[in-house]
């Protein structure tokens, strides 16, 4: 049977609520599951090393670890999700200069505000990457992987790979249907309902970033 849409998708404030409590480690773990290949992935794509990135992971975790106890939800001023982009933003451009590569991006600063809620705008260079929509990209990829591995560990290990197998690797149905010894309407309906469960862990991660 499949889990009804509600069980994947809390409200908005419970993520944020969550994270109030430095104490309460597993969810602190399942943040840091989450979102940490979206932070290093970015890091990586403005030019920061291994070593530079995994530290501006670290380094973004603990600026919400400190902040989260006065984060105060007000979605006139904008979201949890454009928040931590602010965040990992400044944790970048703190990498950069002590490497001496902040001239190298083509990115400046807008100093206005506190240190996480500055702008950073691109330089008129058409060729360069814009930090808003490499990070849109990174997190909408970032999601799916995530929505992909949390619906993998609910899973019966040879459900997902009838759905690896048919969805991913591109097999005729008839194959995987002789290769699991399942019927091929088996096949169709574990394509069907592992795609709804990856939507919908999708969709929570999503609605917990607003």
């Amino acid at each position: 049977m499949q889990p009804a849409e509600d069980e994947f998708i809390p409200t908005r404030a419970t993520l944020i609520d969550r994270l109030k409590n430095w104490q309460d480690q597993a969810s602190w773990q399942d943040f840091f599951d989450t979102y940490w290949k979206l932070i290093y992935g970015l890091a990586r794509k403005f030019g920061l090393n291994e070593e530079d990135a995994q530290d501006v992971v670290q380094d973004t975790l603990v600026s919400v670890a400190n902040q989260m106890p006065n984060f105060k939800y007000n979605p006139e001023r904008g979201s949890f999700k454009s928040w931590l982009r602010a965040v990992i933003r400044s944790r970048i451009l703190d990498h950069l200069r002590k490497r001496g590569k902040a001239t190298t991006v083509p990115i400046h600063v807008d100093s206005e505000g506190s240190d996480d809620s500055f702008t950073l705008k691109e330089l008129p260079d058409k060729n360069s990457p814009n930090m808003d929509e490499l990070y849109e990209q990174e997190f909408q990829k970032n999601v799916l992987a995530a929505a992909i591995a949390r619906v993998k560990r609910k899973l019966d290990p040879q459900k997902y790979q009838i759905f690896d197998c048919y969805v991913n690797k591109g097999w005729d149905p008839e194959k995987v249907a002789a290769t699991f010894k399942i019927s091929v309407n088996q096949v169709y309906l574990a394509k069907n309902r592992i795609t709804e469960m990856i939507k919908g862990e999708a969709k929570r991660l999503e609605n917990e970033m607003l």
